[in-house]
């Protein structure tokens, strides 16, 4: 009777077992949503934004090198990359993902990752691998050899991102110390727009920089893509949950809070500063307040998001004013003063607005001085990683098959030299 008795209980409960196993179709189609949301920030919404940004001759350049690094990101995320930064890595765990993965192996509809399937987070992940380099993009516009760029992509994605989003993201030893970067303040943020720095400064500047204006060729253009990227980014930081739960919603509301605090705050200070409020202005306001949230956003709550976007859009702003007038680096886009300095911002922030006392979610019990050590120690060990092995591809590259296209080149314009196209035909 006794038996009997057990093997009923044992049918009972495996049930039980295998839903706890199961797919969750709810947390399954919102990441399966904002991975579309996710690629449609770089195409189009970030080509668009960086076309619009630079002269009309070089218009179809910045497209398609945003499309060229989708492609190419892609393949090699299959390929290896993925594994390398969320396999199992053994011993070698803290350092490196493991090899288990490479071209997709193991990975099939019902193998999950939590409670969505692998394929899923697959394809999340690669969207944001995808964006990453594309960003770096704007440092070295109407100026950079389009194969020197696909082979800069490639070499910085493998070397540079693949083992910096292990630490962090693949249980890593920046992961085991407890850093906190929800979406990619550090991984992505502040790991290109460091690349971006140095791009610019060993390509050097446009010719005519800083003394001839070059004025974005097409706002529409810009103002379109801006409004992309803020749409998309729902998904880049709302997705990082990877599920469908008030966690998700609170980081939509944070991401969106910040965006306009940082828009509007970039507004003010340059209305008082020229004289008038530029749309420009504005739109890349909004992008500080985006990039400086991230890591941020799935930490925080409302109020730690305005906070967090006032300051984005006063640091951003005056970053931006001194890389570009006193400095006198030509980071054509301005990639390092929003998305570096804000990736810096955002993430030393981190440790303060998730605090309790501040309505954040809380620290897992360590003190806020704790985790802003371990914050501002990942950003120095993501700053130092990118830099120094950023300036070696470079120079390799450069040594090998030359960064730069020529001055006359330059001056002709990068759509008609390196693809023998115009975006625009006169009448």
């Amino acid at each position: 009777m006794n038996k009997k008795l057990l093997k009923i209980m044992g049918l009972l409960l495996v049930p039980s077992i295998a839903s706890a196993q199961e797919i969750n179709q709810a947390d399954t189609v919102w990441v399966l949503t904002s991975t579309a949301l996710v690629l449609f920030m770089t195409l189009p919404g970030l080509s668009l934004f960086y076309a619009g940004l630079v002269r009309s001759k070089n218009v179809l350049s910045v497209m398609m090198q945003c499309f060229a690094i989708t492609c190419l990101v892609s393949l090699l995320w299959l390929a290896g990359v993925y594994s390398f930064a969320f396999a199992d890595g053994g011993e070698w765990q803290s350092v490196i993902g493991g090899a288990s993965k490479l071209f997709a192996a193991g990975i099939d509809t019902q193998v999950l990752n939590g409670t969505i399937p692998e394929v899923v987070f697959f394809m999340f992940q690669m969207t944001f691998a995808i964006i990453t380099p594309a960003l770096i993009v704007g440092a070295f516009a109407e100026r950079m050899k389009f194969s020197a760029m696909l082979w800069f992509s490639a070499l910085w994605l493998i070397v540079i991102y693949m083992p910096i989003c292990h630490w962090i993201w693949g249980n890593g030893w920046l992961a085991q110390l407890g850093v906190k970067d929800f979406a990619g303040g550090i991984v992505i943020h502040v790991n290109a727009g460091v690349a971006a720095l140095v791009s610019a400064i060993v390509l050097g500047n446009r010719r005519g920089f800083p003394t001839l204006a070059m004025p974005p060729h097409n706002m529409t253009m810009v103002v379109t893509g801006a409004g992309m990227l803020w749409f998309g980014w729902f998904g880049f930081n709302g997705g990082s949950a990877l599920k469908a739960d008030g966690s998700a919603g609170m980081a939509i509301a944070v991401t969106h809070i910040a965006a306009a605090a940082g828009s509007l705050t970039w507004m003010i200070i340059e209305w008082k500063r020229f004289g008038k409020p530029s749309v420009l202005g504005i739109v890349t306001g909004m992008v500080a307040g985006l990039g400086t949230i991230t890591p941020a956003s799935g930490y925080v709550g409302p109020m730690g998001g305005l906070a967090i976007g006032v300051i984005a859009g006063v640091v951003c702003f005056y970053a931006t004013q001194y890389v570009k007038r006193v400095l006198k680096i030509d980071d054509s886009l301005d990639v390092f003063p929003v998305h570096g300095v804000g990736g810096m911002i955002g993430s030393t922030l981190t440790g303060v607005f998730a605090a309790e006392q501040f309505g954040g979610l809380g620290l897992n019990g360590v003190s806020i001085s704790h985790q802003v050590g371990v914050q501002i120690l990942a950003v120095v060990v993501t700053v130092l990683w990118s830099a120094v092995f950023s300036y070696l591809i470079l120079k390799l590259i450069d040594k090998l098959i030359g960064l730069r296209v020529t001055a006359d080149e330059e001056m002709e314009g990068l759509d008609l030299v390196l693809h023998e196209e115009t975006g625009y035909h006169k009448l």
